[in-house]
């Protein structure tokens, strides 16, 4: 962490600019929502653009709400990362949190898909007018304009929409997913991509552009979404596209005032019908395998449901299977759900009706907070619940067949970890070291916020 003394010295060797960028992790939510009766989770990366004569103020500020600073540069040292300088407004989103101390998309009970504030960097949330010189592959072609990459599946598509160029999409239905004295407003999504190239595959993100500009008189940036459904939408007709969406609400650290997402407001409301900017896809890291036979672990937070529930109806569903012959799943699926109440297990009946159709090849667990309690009277998380099968799932993992996938808070990999650590030493196993090669065989596969 940097103390007072480098951030003088930064302040001191920079070349004319006032401006600096402070590149933040682990921010939390304010002392209000440490109190809250579920997690709240913390950020990734966040880039705040900090004057000069507040440097050390903000410092203390971050320091106060958990955050640690891991670089810190004066505005005008930034170079372009694949076509974007990353600094600032990283999407609007985040950077109208991070000048309060707030982070994006916060989420008790399991919300709304990944705000990914890498997209900028990437190459996704930028204008024309902001558009800089562009990082180059071995072939010379912009790094930004790959329309799709070849690895074991296939021809994976990314970016063929951007934000230059969004492709226009409309909302076909925005249904509730939370029942009555539930928590939160959480909303599943489908849009017709009919008219446009607009493809992807389960495991995947799109970006959406709302509409309007930020504080700072700039249109809106992007925002990061997984995708709900499979690659043939939930019409299975190839014209759609879900989207599983929680209505960002948080308490402002200083003035206390109820502050809303920009985006996630946008999208739980609006009607059938309207408009919606699309961009992307992207993403390669939460792609499910096609061994027909593979064994799937799962285990997600509130809608980081949105990829399992893609990767279940792609394995189950009878529609799929018939628009699928060369993909007949016939292998393990094993669902560890959290959630604070039962009125927020997303799609439960989606979920109870697999597994009573497939009860030798889908296995459904809940960790429900506010209703059940772990072994030591406590609130039952996710983490209690893969403590509790630990052994289990260690003799799953080990298999060669088996890809897990983590999607939601954050603050659940340490429980997930402490957990398999413990199943991994009664074999002589270091659990971190087994971890990594996991990750090098691409059986590992975590998207958290």
């Amino acid at each position: 962490m940097y103390n007072q003394g480098a951030v003088e010295g930064a302040a001191n060797k920079e070349l004319g600019s006032r401006v600096f960028v402070y590149e933040v992790v682990g921010l939390r939510q304010s002392e209000e929502t440490d109190q809250t009766n579920y997690p709240i989770r913390k950020s990734g990366s966040v880039f705040i653009r900090v004057p000069y004569n507040r440097m050390n103020q903000e410092m203390r500020r971050i320091t106060r709400l958990g955050g640690k600073i891991v670089s810190i540069q004066p505005l005008t040292a930034l170079e372009p990362v694949n076509g974007k300088a990353s600094f600032g407004n990283v999407n609007s989103e985040v950077s109208e949190l991070a000048t309060s101390g707030e982070t994006a998309n916060s989420e008790g009970n399991g919300k709304a898909t990944p705000v990914n504030i890498n997209s900028e960097v990437k190459g996704f949330a930028q204008s024309p007018a902001e558009e800089q010189p562009k990082n180059k592959d071995k072939k010379g072609n912009t790094m930004t304009q790959a329309k799709a990459k070849k690895d074991a599946h296939g021809d994976v598509p990314v970016n063929i929409y951007r934000p230059n160029a969004p492709y226009i999409g409309k909302v076909v239905s925005n249904e509730p997913l939370v029942k009555e004295g539930g928590i939160g407003i959480v909303q599943h999504l489908k849009f017709d991509i009919s008219g446009g190239d607009l493809k992807y595959i389960e495991g995947q993100s799109i970006g959406i552009i709302p509409p309007g500009v930020d504080k700072n008189g700039k249109p809106e940036k992007l925002r990061l979404y997984s995708i709900a459904s499979t690659r043939h939408g939930d019409d299975v007709d190839d014209k759609t596209v879900s989207l599983c969406v929680r209505q960002l609400e948080y308490k402002h650290p200083e003035t206390n005032e109820t502050v809303y997402g920009v985006c996630s407001t946008h999208l739980c409301f609006l009607e059938p019908g309207a408009d919606v900017k699309i961009t992307g896809p992207v993403g390669k890291e939460m792609l499910l395998p096609q061994d027909p036979d593979a064994k799937v672990i799962m285990m997600a937070t509130g809608t980081g449901i949105a990829p399992m529930r893609a990767y279940l109806w792609r394995q189950f569903k009878d529609a799929e299977r018939a628009a699928n012959p060369e993909y007949q799943f016939k292998g393990f699926s094993w669902l560890i759900f959290g959630v604070p109440t039962s009125p927020n297990i997303l799609y439960k009946e989606e979920l109870e009706e697999i597994q009573q159709k497939y009860p030798d090849n889908f296995r459904l667990t809940y960790a429900i907070s506010r209703e059940q309690k772990n072994p030591q009277g406590g609130r039952m998380y996710i983490q209690d619940r893969v403590a509790e099968h630990a052994d289990e799932l260690w003799q799953l993992i080990k298999d060669e067949k088996t890809h897990t996938y983590i999607c939601g808070l954050r603050g659940m990999e340490d429980g997930i970890d402490a957990a398999l650590t413990a199943a991994a030493a009664k074999e002589g196993v270091t659990w971190s070291d087994y971890q990594k090669e996991l990750k090098k065989a691409h059986r590992w596969h975590v998207e958290t916020y």
